[in-house]
Protein backbone atom coordinates (compact mmCIF):
# COMPACT_ATOMS: atom_id res chain seq x y z
CA UNK A 1 0.00 0.00 0.00
CA UNK A 2 1.50 3.49 -1.20
CA UNK A 3 1.86 5.77 1.73
CA UNK A 4 2.00 9.62 1.75
CA UNK A 5 2.09 11.64 4.71
CA UNK A 6 -0.46 14.28 5.47
CA UNK A 7 0.91 17.29 7.47
CA UNK A 8 -1.48 18.94 9.70
CA UNK A 9 -1.81 22.26 9.09
CA UNK A 10 -4.37 25.77 9.42
CA UNK A 11 -7.53 25.97 7.78
CA UNK A 12 -7.13 26.49 3.85
CA UNK A 13 -8.74 30.06 2.86
CA UNK A 14 -10.44 30.03 -0.71
CA UNK A 15 -7.49 31.59 -2.54
CA UNK A 16 -5.22 28.24 -1.39
CA UNK A 17 -8.47 26.71 -2.18
CA UNK A 18 -8.35 28.08 -5.97
CA UNK A 19 -4.76 27.75 -6.22
CA UNK A 20 -5.32 23.69 -5.27
CA UNK A 21 -8.15 23.47 -7.62
CA UNK A 22 -6.08 25.19 -10.94
CA UNK A 23 -2.80 22.89 -9.84
CA UNK A 24 -4.85 19.04 -9.80
CA UNK A 25 -6.83 20.52 -12.57
CA UNK A 26 -3.43 21.42 -14.09
CA UNK A 27 -2.04 17.67 -13.25
CA UNK A 28 -4.97 16.14 -15.09
CA UNK A 29 -4.84 17.96 -18.38
CA UNK A 30 -1.28 17.79 -18.54
CA UNK A 31 -1.28 13.42 -17.84
CA UNK A 32 -3.67 12.90 -20.38
CA UNK A 33 -1.93 15.47 -22.73
CA UNK A 34 1.38 14.54 -21.97
CA UNK A 35 2.34 10.51 -22.53
CA UNK A 36 5.53 11.42 -20.73
CA UNK A 37 4.23 12.97 -18.17
CA UNK A 38 1.67 10.31 -17.69
CA UNK A 39 4.37 7.35 -17.60
CA UNK A 40 6.28 9.63 -15.03
CA UNK A 41 3.42 9.86 -12.97
CA UNK A 42 2.75 6.02 -12.95
CA UNK A 43 6.62 5.10 -12.04
CA UNK A 44 7.17 7.72 -9.65
CA UNK A 45 3.90 10.05 -8.99
CA UNK A 46 6.19 11.64 -5.98
CA UNK A 47 8.79 12.90 -8.26
CA UNK A 48 6.47 14.05 -11.27
CA UNK A 49 4.77 16.20 -8.88
CA UNK A 50 7.17 17.43 -7.21
CA UNK A 51 7.09 21.13 -9.33
CA UNK A 52 3.79 21.27 -8.08
CA UNK A 53 4.35 24.11 -5.14
CA UNK A 54 0.97 25.01 -4.68
CA UNK A 55 -0.68 21.08 -4.20
CA UNK A 56 -1.28 20.99 -0.44
CA UNK A 57 0.13 17.46 0.96
CA UNK A 58 -3.43 16.16 1.37
CA UNK A 59 -3.84 17.00 -2.87
CA UNK A 60 -0.97 15.52 -3.34
CA UNK A 61 -1.80 12.66 -1.30
CA UNK A 62 -4.96 12.36 -3.41
CA UNK A 63 -3.66 12.61 -7.06
CA UNK A 64 -0.53 10.29 -5.92
CA UNK A 65 -3.60 7.35 -4.69
CA UNK A 66 -5.85 7.81 -7.31
CA UNK A 67 -8.22 9.54 -5.08
CA UNK A 68 -11.23 10.27 -7.44
CA UNK A 69 -13.99 10.57 -4.70
CA UNK A 70 -11.89 12.92 -3.02
CA UNK A 71 -10.95 14.97 -6.19
CA UNK A 72 -14.23 15.18 -6.86
CA UNK A 73 -15.14 17.01 -3.72
CA UNK A 74 -12.33 19.53 -4.27
CA UNK A 75 -12.84 20.62 -8.55
CA UNK A 76 -16.22 19.14 -9.23
CA UNK A 77 -17.17 16.31 -11.08
CA UNK A 78 -14.03 15.24 -13.66
CA UNK A 79 -14.62 15.11 -17.42
CA UNK A 80 -13.22 11.77 -19.27
CA UNK A 81 -10.61 13.79 -20.53
CA UNK A 82 -8.77 15.11 -16.83
CA UNK A 83 -10.00 11.21 -15.37
CA UNK A 84 -7.15 10.06 -17.58
CA UNK A 85 -4.49 10.04 -14.59
CA UNK A 86 -6.52 8.62 -12.25
CA UNK A 87 -8.55 5.76 -14.16
CA UNK A 88 -4.62 4.49 -15.20
CA UNK A 89 -3.51 5.42 -11.33
CA UNK A 90 -6.48 2.79 -10.20
CA UNK A 91 -5.73 0.40 -12.91
CA UNK A 92 -2.60 -0.32 -11.27
CA UNK A 93 -2.13 -2.81 -8.92
CA UNK A 94 0.19 -0.46 -6.60
CA UNK A 95 -1.66 -0.75 -3.42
Amino acid sequence: MLKVAVVEREPITYGERLKGKEAILAVLARAADDSQFLAQLADNPTEALSGYYTLSQEELAALVSGDIKKIEEWVGKLDKRHATWLWCRLSQEKW
